[in-house]
C-alpha cells in the first residue's frame, strides 16, 4: 500500500487485533479440520458435511453476520450464505470460500492424524487446513477484527462441493442473484507463490475431463493359451494413453494449440522442483518455461486406470479397460472444443480396430480475473501494507468453475482471487499444511481491503 493511500493508524490497529485472535483463529480451525466433510455426490453425504454446515452457520452469526443459511444446491451439497448490511451508498464485496475437502487417503501416509490439527515446525497440518478451511479463518478473523462493523456492506457465500467440481453451486448462483450480487468478489481458494510474497491469482486453466473405456474381447482369456494375438485391451489403452505427450512431456492432442507465453512472474525451476516434490534425477517436462507450462498452455494427465492390480493378478489377456483423463485448459481456449479435440484424438490413435467408448465429464471454463479498478488497486495496497512488500500476480494451473459464472451473473464485478495455499500446503495431498504467518497476514489485508475500497468508493462518488 503506497504511502498517499496508507493511513498507518489503520494499518498498526488492524495487525495488532488480528494478532490479538490468531488463538481463536487456531481455535476455529481445528474445529473446522475435525469434520471430514468430504462430499461425493455418487454417495450418501457423511454426516460431517451437514455437522461442518451447521458449524459454519454458529460461527459466522457469532461474529454479527446476518440471515446466515444454508441451500441445497443442484449436486445435492449445501451453500452458506449471509450478508452484513453496510452505511448507505457504500459498495458490496462478497467473500467467497468452499467448506468441503479432499479425502485423507491412505492414513500411514500422515505424520499426525488428518483430522487432527497438529503444529510441527511452525505449521498446522491436517485435511483442509489450508484447502479451503485456512481462508474461512481468515474471513472469520478479518470480520472479527473489524468487529463485524465493515464499512461496506459484505456477503458471504460457503461452496460444498467445490474439490468434486459437480457444479452445485454453479447452478445456484445465476438463480439467486440476490444473495450475491457484489462490486467486489474475493475468492480465497489460492495462494502465494511462497511464503511471505503477497500475489494475486490472475489466471485459472480451465477443465475438460473425460473417461476413456476400450473393449476387446467377450472375457478374459489365458495369456499362454490366446496371448500374441487376442487384442488385449489394457494394452491398447496404454498405446492410446502414451500418444499425449511426446518424448519431452509436451501435450500433444491432435488440434490443441501448445505453445501458448505466459509474461507473468517466472516460476524457477529449483523452486518447481522444490514445490512439486520432483525427485532428484527426474527431470521435468516441457520445452517451455515452467510457468507457461503450468500456466499457460494444455496439459493431459491421467489420474487413474481401471485394469487388474498387479497383486492378485492373473495370466489373462485384458478384455476391457479404462482411463479417467484430466485436460487443463489455459485461457484463451474453448474447453468443449478441447474435450471434442481429446476424444478425436483417441479415436484417431486407437490400434487393432478397438472399440472405444467416452464418458464426458463436467466442463470448466477458463478464466483471467481483474487486473485494474478500484476494488483491484484497493486490494493491491492492502496486501502490500499487510505484508511489507510489492504484490506480484501469478496464473493457476488449478481450475474454479464458480469464477466463470460469477463472471457471466455479475459482469460488473471485480474478481480477485489470492489465499493461504502456497505450494508448502501440499494440497490435496498427505500432510497437509498451513503457514499461520499466511492466515494472520491475509486477515491483516482482508481486513484492510474493506477499509480502502470504501474509502476508494466513496472518493468515486
Amino acid at each position: 500500500m503506497s504511502e498517499q493511500n496508507t493511513d498507518r493508524t489503520d494499518v498498526d490497529d488492524i495487525r495488532a487485533r488480528v494478532h490479538e485472535l490468531m488463538p481463536r483463529a487456531r481455535q476455529d480451525l481445528a474445529e473446522m479440520v475435525a469434520f471430514g466433510s468430504v462430499y461425493d455426490p455418487t454417495r450418501p453425504p457423511p454426516p460431517d458435511c451437514a455437522e461442518m454446515v451447521a458449524w459454519l452457520q454458529t460461527a459466522f452469526t457469532e461474529i454479527g453476520v446476518h440471515d446466515v443459511a444454508a441451500h441445497v444446491t443442484a449436486d445435492g451439497s449445501q451453500a452458506v450464505t449471509g450478508h452484513i448490511p453496510g452505511p448507505p451508498g457504500a459498495p458490496t464485496v462478497l467473500l467467497y470460500f468452499h467448506h468441503d475437502v479432499q479425502p485423507a487417503l491412505d492414513p500411514a501416509l500422515w505424520d499426525s492424524p488428518a483430522w487432527t490439527l497438529t503444529e510441527r515446525d511452525g505449521r498446522w497440518y491436517g485435511r483442509g487446513a489450508a484447502d479451503c478451511k485456512g481462508n474461512i479463518a481468515v474471513h472469520l478473523t478479518a470480520l472479527r477484527a473489524l468487529a463485524a462493523d465493515p464499512p461496506v456492506t459484505v456477503k458471504i457465500i460457503g461452496e460444498g462441493s467445490e474439490e468434486q467440481g459437480s457444479g452445485g453451486l454453479e447452478d445456484f448462483v445465476p438463480k439467486h442473484p440476490e444473495l450475491l450480487a457484489a462490486d467486489a468478489i474475493l475468492i480465497l481458494d489460492s495462494g502465494n507463490i511462497e511464503v511471505g510474497r503477497p500475489t494475486l491469482t490472475t489466471s485459472l486453466r480451465g477443465i475438460a475431463n473425460i473417461v476413456v473405456g476400450v473393449e476387446t474381447l467377450g472375457s478374459a482369456m489365458h495369456s499362454g493359451m490366446f496371448g500374441g494375438a487376442a487384442p488385449d485391451a489394457l494394452a491398447a489403452l496404454i498405446a492410446m494413453l502414451a500418444t499425449l505427450r511426446d518424448e519431452h512431456g509436451n501435450t500433444t492432442v491432435r488440434g490443441l494449440e501448445t505453445d501458448q507465453a505466459w509474461d507473468g512472474i517466472d516460476y524457477p525451476e529449483a523452486q518447481f522442483r522444490s514445490d512439486a516434490t520432483v525427485l532428484d534425477g527426474v527431470g521435468v517436462l516441457g520445452t517451455g518455461k515452467i510457468a507457461e507450462m503450468v500456466w499457460a498452455r494444455p496439459a493431459a494427465t491421467v489420474l487413474g486406470i481401471d485394469c487388474p492390480p498387479v497383486v492378485g493378478s492373473s495370466a489373462a489377456v485384458q478384455p476391457s479397460a479404462r482411463a479417467r483423463i484430466n485436460l487443463r485448459v489455459p485461457p484463451g481456449m474453448d474447453p468443449q472444443a478441447a474435450q471434442d479435440a481429446l476424444i478425436a484424438h483417441l479415436t484417431e490413435v486407437a490400434p487393432w480396430d478397438v472399440r472405444v467408448s467416452f464418458e464426458r465429464e463436467a466442463i470448466g471454463a477458463p478464466f483471467s480475473g481483474s487486473t485494474s479498478g478500484p476494488a483491484f488497486d484497493a486490494l493491491t495496497r492492502s496486501l502490500g501494507a499487510a505484508y511489507g512488500r510489492d504484490v506480484e500476480q501469478q496464473g493457476q494451473g488449478g481450475s474454479i468453475p464458480l469464477c466463470t459464472v460469477l463472471a457471466e451473473t455479475f459482469p460488473d464485478a471485480e474478481i480477485m482471487l489470492f489465499g493461504v495455499e502456497e505450494p508448502r500446503c501440499l494440497i490435496h495431498a498427505p500432510n497437509e499444511s498451513v503457514d499461520p504467518t499466511e492466515i494472520e497476514n491475509m486477515a491483516v489485508a482482508e481486513a484492510l481491503f474493506l477499509h480502502d475500497f470504501a474509502r476508494s468508493a466513496a472518493a468515486l462518488d
